[in-house]
């Protein structure tokens, strides 16, 4: 499931400028109360100011002997410096990656003049800084947007491009549930809107995605902290150890000097881990970013890797959104002429894509209305009632909806819908269309067949998910046979017809109380539940400000599909850290055999020297060179993450441990032989 980013909205700096910035910030996270916040290299850091120490004097904890004394202890106190100085960049790379998209976005950003309406009706210039919650503004074509908030009044399109980089304008309305809310910086480019606004100044959406993506309010993850307190455990277990080392090598008659006791403790500590830990978290808010979706934080993001189930809803997520009228069905001896006309009737005020389609096959069949449209009524659709029509001026009811809504609006008129209705229903449901049938008083004419289009490639995508081990459950508000043959010809797991907002948070309850993490999408007002109840809730910007603010994503782009995407993200961050984990911890082995040996030199223990490094010297050098210098050289992976595939838990473990595991241990090896041979050729023999 490789998908490409949607759209980079907010470009990245020049890599040599991101890098000098970078370089500058590695220093300036030398501060102790920074280096604090990371266990492992908060002890290199102590390393290096004591072998800086031992540089200026070598015999400040103890009478040494030895060759080059001063030469070799600055040469480790500098490589410290460096391994310190590296971990930091490789933070500071990913946080000036946030940065750059955090400057894009506040270019957005201006103070602007917005015209306030006041309680008696009048009209106040005032600065958007000055707006708060409640306020209501009026705003007109060619004004942007001062702050978010909800229409009230009007109807009028909206560019969004600043936000999304969608150059198609949007449509924004009052008391619709999906496109009434606004967001501050968009651009009004016709009619005019009275907005309420929803947010005080500094707290609206697009200073939130400052904020976050900026990395400003970023937290560690439960994992993340997981992984921080283990690293700090080792590190003191490693510190401990390192202590019992004097007295075992005044015994072989191989005292150890302070010097060689850091350079071991620092190899031992898996430094790598430790230095590109916040990089890793950092560069998975990054990538949802790149996405066009804003998370509300880190552990977020993270939930995403963990989710067992994912909740779609059928239309616009599984099927592309638009059902089209196919074919009218007749019943009880009308012609396909009639159904037509009936449907037609039914249909003429309905302005939705469906009744739009209706239409146009209708009059391509030739059908007309036999009424004056003038003087008709048209008849919206309810969620209660399920259906929709028009009231004719003679007073006949025409009418469209569910089939069942349809057969008790029927017998209310006194009619008995046959055996052929509940026919065609099942031929259309069969075939995994929607059936809607269309009447005119108490008598049915027919159904017509709605076809659902799958998105292409979602079978796939679905195959993929089920092999991580993820769940899919589809929620749909057709019918039971149709529900069943999307499901199937989908790859769906699972699926619940006729469903409720109700049904939402229920379905997700019912998984959380199994111990799974279980993502959704919404966008309305009454997926508000259901979002602020899932692990992962991704809400739509196009949705209302309630489901916005229940969920932890939101989606620039309102694409549902967006949550495999992020599905695949998640679990890419955590396979990121625990190959790096892997390979951190198997690196140690090679330092070990490059230090130990040189430790006990003085012994005569020529057998542990399997490397054949050149000298004790050479060989602590080597070793600590090369702990230095795998952190900037994993940089580049800790911030595109390990490739991503759609394997289990099991597999993933199998694979880091051949590639990563072995890799870790084999790759050191050459890598410190080949240091070793080189500094011996320059004279550090």
């Amino acid at each position: 499931m490789n998908s490409k980013i949607s759209k980079q909205n907010h470009p990245l700096p020049n890599l040599s400028g991101l890098y000098q910035q970078a370089l500058q910030q590695a220093f300036v996270k030398l501060h102790p109360r920074i280096m604090a916040k990371n266990p492992v290299m908060f002890v290199v850091w102590v390393g290096t100011i004591i072998t800086a120490l031992l540089t200026v004097n070598p015999n400040l904890f103890g009478t040494v002997t030895g060759d080059n004394l001063y030469l070799f202890n600055g040469l480790i106190a500098v490589i410290l410096l460096f391994t310190v100085v590296f971990a930091n960049f490789a933070e500071a790379v990913a946080e000036g990656r946030g940065k750059a998209q955090a400057d894009a976005l506040r270019s957005t950003k201006s103070e602007t003049i917005a015209r306030k309406l006041l309680p008696d009706g009048t009209i106040e210039q005032v600065s958007s800084t000055n707006l708060r919650q409640g306020d209501r503004i009026s705003v007109v074509a060619g004004d942007v947007i001062p702050a978010d908030g909800e229409v009230l009044e009007g109807v009028a399109s909206v560019d969004e491009s600043a936000i999304t980089g969608e150059s198609a304008p949007v449509l924004k309305e009052a008391g619709s549930d999906v496109a009434s809310s606004v967001t501050g910086g968009t651009r009004i480019i016709s009619d005019e809107l009275i907005i309420r606004v929803t947010a005080d100044p500094g707290k609206g959406f697009i200073d939130r995605m400052i904020a976050l993506v900026e990395g400003a309010e970023r937290s560690k993850t439960p994992n993340e902290i997981a992984l921080t307190v283990l690293l700090a455990v080792l590190t003191l277990v490693f510190l401990i150890v390192i202590s019992t080392i004097p007295p075992v090598a005044f015994y072989a008659n191989s005292p150890v000097s302070i010097t060689l006791l850091i350079a071991l403790l620092v190899a031992l500590i898996p430094t790598t881990i430790g230095g590109l830990l916040s990089a890793i978290g950092i560069a998975g808010m990054d990538r949802v970013a790149q996405f066009n979706v804003v998370a509300t934080s880190g552990r977020a993001v993270e939930a995403c890797g963990d989710v067992n189930t994912l909740v779609l809803d059928k239309t616009g997520t599984i099927t592309l959104g638009n059902r089209l009228a196919e074919e009218f069905i007749p019943v009880d001896g009308y012609s396909v002429e009639d159904v037509a006309k009936i449907a037609l009737a039914a249909s003429i005020f309905d302005t939705t894509p469906e009744g739009k389609s209706i239409v146009r096959l209708a009059e391509g069949m030739d059908a007309q209305v036999d009424f004056n449209i003038k003087k008709a009524t048209g008849v919206e659709f309810s969620a209660r009632t399920r259906m929709s029509g028009t009231d004719l001026p003679d007073g006949g009811e025409v009418r469209k909806g569910a089939v069942d809504a349809i057969r008790g609006f029927v017998r209310s008129r006194g009619g008995q819908p046959s055996e052929d209705v509940n026919t065609a229903y099942e031929r259309v449901s069969l075939l995994g269309g929607t059936p809607l049938a269309v009447c005119r008083d108490n008598e049915i004419y027919g159904v017509i067949y709605l076809k659902d289009i799958i998105k292409p490639g979602i079978r796939e995508r679905f195959n993929q998910l089920r092999r991580m081990g993820v769940r899919t459950v589809m929620l749909t508000g057709d019918n039971r046979i149709t529900a069943s043959v999307i499901a199937k010809e989908a790859g769906v797991d699972d699926f619940i017809a006729e469903a409720t907002p109700e049904d939402k948070i229920q379905v997700i309850q019912q998984e959380q109380a199994q111990g799974k993490l279980v993502a959704m999408t919404g966008d309305g007002t009454n997926d508000a539940p259901a979002l602020a109840q899932a692990n992962v809730g991704l809400a739509m910007n196009s949705g209302t400000q309630a489901a916005k603010e229940a969920a932890n994503m939101v989606d620039l782009d309102s694409d549902p599909t967006k949550l495999i995407d992020l599905v695949t993200i998640g679990k890419q961050l955590l396979i990121t850290r625990g190959a790096l984990t892997t390979f951190s911890v198997a690196n140690d082995i090679a330092k070990y055999f490059a230090i130990i040996p040189a430790m006990f030199a003085g012994a005569g223990i020529g057998a542990l020297n399997i490397m054949g490094l050149s000298s004790p010297n050479s060989a602590v050098l080597s070793a600590l060179i090369y702990n230095a210098l795998i952190i900037p050289a994993l940089i580049p992976l800790a911030l595109t993450g390990v490739k991503f595939r759609p394997l289990t838990a099991n597999q993933l473990l199998q694979r880091n441990i051949l590639i990563y595991g072995l890799g870790g241990v084999i790759a050191p090896f050459i890598a410190i032989k080949f240091i070793d041979v080189t500094i011996s050729a320059i004279g550090f023999a």
